[in-house]
């Protein structure tokens, strides 16, 4: 397994996947990243001790994106006809965000420095999104005259609604820490030094929560954006259902009806 993608399951069921090739800029196109990257997000998808996903890089920069001198050499998934490098997205980076999208359990964004091209597509795929001060993020594609190829469009109307999303991907515009909390694409702008902690101290905060509730409240909210409102409901009762019976729905009513000791 690349060590330029490492993943440390935490005790308290936190997973920390860390982009890990500062020198580079924690690229997003090489093939070995990109297999090491799903490979790592799919042991993840299959282990059911990890209830929440934090991702984030090493070094200034969470994420630099597709290695612009490969595009410029014709090289790597960027060689070859246009059926090949058609196909080179479809096996390769556009696996991440299906993988994303099929995680039901929380996901969060560390992100630490700029977040360029599929590196902020990248932070756009999580659930939740805290950044530092020096954190931008560039749907910046048309600057090179290309696309957002693995699906960051998707996410950001999703997030920002289609006007926000046109200006910012037709302008080519970065958005700095603060727009990006005036806008609602972060939960919170901290200092550098406290982002690690404070969104590791989020996720476990998430993954002391029953899980199953988190799951299922997780894909009802997924289904929020793409279901009518009966189907939705249909969805919610079998769910309840389901967290009424379950152990872990038992043992949060015991503790809320626990006699509280009163301090001498």
């Amino acid at each position: 397994m690349s060590d330029e993608v490492l993943l440390d399951r935490r005790p308290d069921g936190v997973a920390l996947l860390t982009l890990n090739d500062p020198v580079r800029r924690n690229p997003l196109s090489d093939r070995h990243v990109l297999d090491a990257l799903v490979a790592r997000l799919r042991e993840v998808e299959q282990d059911g001790a990890v209830r929440v996903l934090v991702i984030t890089g090493v070094g200034p920069v969470f994420s630099a994106g597709g290695n612009v001198k490969d595009m410029r050499a014709k090289a790597g998934m960027f060689a070859g006809p246009a059926v090949e490098i058609a196909e080179a997205y479809l096996s390769g980076v556009q696996q991440i965000p299906q993988i994303m999208q099929r995680l039901d359990i929380p996901t969060i964004a560390a992100v630490n420095g700029p977040a360029m091209g599929a590196g902020c597509d990248l932070s756009l795929m999580c659930d939740m999104r805290l950044a530092s001060g020096t954190a931008l993020f560039g749907e910046v594609f048309v600057n090179l005259g290309i696309i957002s190829g693995d699906g960051g469009g998707w996410f950001l109307v999703r997030h920002l609604g289609y006007q926000r999303a046109c200006e910012i991907s037709f302008r080519g515009r970065p958005v700095d820490a603060a727009e990006a909390l005036r806008l609602g694409l972060v939960l919170d702008v901290v200092p550098k030094e406290e982002l690690l902690p404070r969104t590791l101290a989020l996720a476990g905060e998430i993954a002391a929560k029953p899980a199953p509730a988190i799951r299922m409240t997780k894909r009802l909210l997924r289904m929020a954006e793409r279901t009518h409102l009966q189907d939705f409901l249909s969805a919610a009762a079998a769910m309840q259902a389901t967290a009424h019976g379950s152990a872990e729905h038992d043992a949060a009513l015991d503790a809320a009806l626990a006699p509280r000791v009163r301090a001498p």
